[in-house]
């Protein structure tokens, strides 16, 4: 019975091994700040294709991988809104991609990233990761999780991931807005100070 035992947990613990390892490697072979990145076309919630090559004015985009229901992303919304109000004149444009599988969270359909972007009044493009094979080229684990992307001579380069800010649950409490910070220093044709923060929100949603 104690050799049935100790198989039962030895197999358990090779299984939990081999899923961090998986991830591991996902990780490894998602994008890293210094890569060009490929471009991607998703269906935009007015069902229109766009992809960063749709923006021909761009100098850059803000790529945010969130959603409909994770509370993290509801606290985000009007900072994306303002963050693209602030930015999108001056050539970064803010997308927003939803990751999240419907049929794991059905709040997050495409019908309810219709009526969420109506009813809060995005100005940004909300695209759909329809059949999830955008967001793991990015490594994006989290909604919400930005990718800072500057347009240059040699492609889309990367230039920052991870969190917005350093408040997620208090907009009133920012100190760093890591975004802002990013970009005031690309504009100023320096690299960001800091490159890589950790994201804070829900885990994305997959079978």
């Amino acid at each position: 019975m104690k050799k049935i035992i100790g198989l039962v947990v030895l197999l358990a613990a090779a299984g939990v091994a081999y899923s961090f390892m998986k991830k591991d490697k996902a990780a490894a072979d998602a994008y890293q700040v210094g890569d060009v990145v490929d471009d991607f076309a998703l269906k935009n919630i007015d069902g229109e294709t766009l992809s960063m090559a749709s923006y021909e004015d761009a100098k850059g985009f803000v790529l945010v991988f969130t959603c409909n229901t994770c509370p993290y992303s509801q606290m985000y919304e009007q900072r994306l809104i303002d963050m693209d109000q602030k930015h999108s004149a001056n050539g970064w444009q803010v997308i927003a991609i939803n990751p999240n599988d419907p049929d794991v969270r059905p709040g997050d359909s495409f019908e309810a990233m219709q009526a969420r972007a109506k009813e809060y009044g995005y100005t940004f493009p909300y695209l759909f990761d329809d059949g999830q094979e955008v967001y793991p080229k990015w490594g994006a684990s989290r909604t919400p999780h930005v990718f800072l992307v500057e347009k240059t001579a040699k492609g889309n380069v990367l230039q920052y991931i991870g969190a917005i800010d350093d408040s997620a649950r208090d907009a009133s409490k920012v100190t760093v807005n890591y975004v802002d910070d990013a970009i005031s220093a690309l504009e100023a044709g320096n690299a960001p100070e800091v490159t890589f923060t950790k994201a804070i929100g829900c885990s994305i949603k997959t079978k």
